[in-house]
């Protein structure tokens, strides 16, 4: 299922509407053009993947969570029940999509490089993989290994208080799978890469890096190690 937090903050973005207004959750404007990464993702696919496959779980989303409302009022638990592995996917994918299109800028803005010199993150990243170009030998290799469709995942655990890499498989969240808080997620749905590099995943990643925006990554981390 979702994360609490994830789930409670879906569910609370559709407690003040009234059925008539049961659309609240809308597609997010990308904070750069569609051709702005190019050449490391063209213009097709960040349309393809922003306006059509974003747009579908914001769809998808909503109208579950109005199936949901409709079958708590009518006390239909086994109903209420059925929509949960779609909420679970169209909710992580609204959630997925938002967090990373504004991980990305292009590389004649903030795009590209690496954490700031001397910064928490940077500082984390050498001590829990060596240095910056071993963490991301490490991501590419264990996030190109995903199989089917996923996501690679930078995530801080606060029990350790130290950074790990997982993966994620279609659009669950890395909540899920323990006491971790994401800081840069990946897309490694085919649909994020296919046209440009066709089956060369690798590849994909090994550019991706060049478009990352790194002061939104650390601003990711820091709110991250915040003591609850």
């Amino acid at each position: 299922m979702l994360s609490r937090a994830a789930f409670s903050t879906l569910r609370a973005a559709s407690a003040f509407t009234t059925p008539a207004a049961r659309s609240v959750h809308t597609l997010p404007e990308l904070p750069y053009d569609y051709g702005a990464l190019e050449p490391v993702v063209s213009g097709r696919i960040m349309e393809i993947h922003h306006s059509k496959h974003h747009q579908t779980y914001v769809n998808n989303l909503n109208k579950i969570l109005e199936d949901s409302d409709a079958a708590t009022k009518a006390g239909d638990t086994a109903k209420v029940q059925s929509l949960q592995q779609g909420l679970r996917f169209n909710g992580g994918g609204h959630l997925n999509h938002t967090e990373f299109w504004n991980s990305l800028a292009p590389t004649n803005a903030a795009g590209g490089g690496q954490p700031s010199s001397g910064s928490p993150l940077a500082k984390a990243i050498d001590e829990a993989f060596g240095s910056f170009d071993n963490f991301i030998s490490q991501f590419n290799t264990q996030t190109a290994a995903i199989q089917g469709s996923g996501w690679g995942w930078l995530v801080y655990n606060p029990r350790t208080q130290k950074l790990s890499i997982t993966g994620t498989a279609n659009q669950d969240r890395p909540e899920d799978m323990g006491p971790v808080r994401p800081v840069l997620g990946i897309d490694v749905w085919e649909h994020a890469y296919y046209l440009d590099y066709e089956n060369r995943r690798p590849d994909y990643l090994k550019n991706i890096w060049k478009v990352v925006n790194w002061s939104v990554v650390e601003s990711r981390f820091q709110n991250a190690t915040k003591v609850e």
